[in-house]
Formats: C-alpha cells, sequence, structure tokens
C-alpha cells in the first residue's frame, strides 16, 4: 500500500499560512524537491491547487519566469510533471496533469493508496485535517520555522481528538528551521 505523507511549513505558534514568512531558501526548496520527487501523485484541495497551480506551472512558452531564481526549477518541474488529484465540490474540472475525486473521499484516498507506485502526498490546511480524522495519512513532516506569525490558520487546528505520533528523523537546516517527521503511533 502506498503510504500517504503530509508535510508542510509551519512556525512555531503552529501558523502554516503561505505567507507567514517561511518562505524557503536555497536549502530548504532542494528539501521540499526531494519531498515532491518522491511522491507518485500528490492531493490537493481546491485552494491549495490553484495557489500551486499559480506558482509553479510552467508558463506556455516553456520558459520559467523571471522573478524565479535558478534554484527554485527543480521545485517548479518536479511539481509540474508530478499527477495531482483535486477535492472539490465546487470546479468541475481540472488540467495541469490533475484529476478530480469524485465520490466519498476516504473511500478515494483509500483507492489511491491500493494503487501501485510511490507514495502520496497531500498539501494543503483543511484537506489534510480531514484525512488526518479519517486515519489516512501515515506520516507527517512538519517544517518548523524559528517565526511566530501571531496570526493565520494553524496546522491541524479543529482535530477531533489527540492525534499520537512517534519521531521517526529530525534534519536541521542553515536557516535555524527544522524538519520533524512523525508517523502515527498504532
Amino acid at each position: 500500500m502506498r503510504p500517504l505523507r503530509y508535510a508542510i511549513n509551519v512556525t512555531l505558534d503552529g501558523c502554516v499560512h503561505h505567507e507567514a514568512g517561511v518562505a524557503p531558501d536555497e536549502e530548504l526548496m532542494a528539501f521540499w524537491t526531494t519531498e515532491m520527487e518522491r511522491a507518485g501523485a500528490v492531493i490537493y484541495g481546491k485552494t491549495t491547487y490553484e495557489m500551486m497551480e499559480g506558482a509553479w506551472r510552467r508558463p506556455a512558452s516553456g520558459v520559467w519566469p523571471d522573478w524565479m531564481e535558478e534554484w527554485e526549477i527543480p521545485f517548479a518541474e518536479a511539481i509540474d510533471r508530478v499527477p495531482k488529484r483535486v477535492v472539490s465540490s465546487t470546479l468541475s474540472s481540472v488540467d495541469w496533469n490533475a484529476e478530480l475525486v469524485h465520490g466519498d473521499l476516504g473511500e478515494a484516498v483509500r483507492e489511491l493508496k491500493q494503487q501501485p507506485g510511490e507514495g502520496l502526498s497531500v498539501g494543503g490546511v483543511m484537506l489534510p485535517l480531514r484525512l488526518a480524522e479519517l486515519g489516512l495519512i501515515d506520516e507527517y513532516t512538519f517544517v518548523v520555522h524559528p517565526i511566530v506569525a501571531g496570526h493565520g490558520p494553524r496546522l491541524l487546528d479543529g482535530l477531533n481528538g489527540p492525534l499520537e505520533l512517534d519521531v521517526v528523523d529530525r534534519r536541521e537546516f542553515g536557516s535555524g528551521a527544522v524538519a520533524l517527521t512523525y508517523r502515527p503511533r498504532r
């Protein structure tokens, strides 16, 4: 069975908003590129899908925009090519190597996990909360940044009960960020 991994940047006070001051530097972008390359597919909700598409989809010209640093291109290429599954009740169609997820979320994700291939990755805020409540996430990686945001959406805020995790890996970065990887205690 393919594992489902949830990985996200988070501040010291638990904020997971992409504008909370946790933009990756070259070292962290290499980490996120490796994470994306080990995904056989990513699962996003509408908001995350549209945000990632707006930032990382290869332009029709095939030339990456001038604002993109050279060290961001490997991540852009990795996310551009990975198959995407989008959970949305409002979108009628998607593209960018994507398909809509239909029907019961738990059942659909269990089916994806049963398919052959590399592990799955989930991103965002609300969708991972729903998948955590269903017990479908096999691994959590939180890249904790030495920043206090003071506001914004919080990591797994509203979870319907405790989630007991065991640390399985830890990696420190030059920026002071720390990647902590956990698996649910079974």
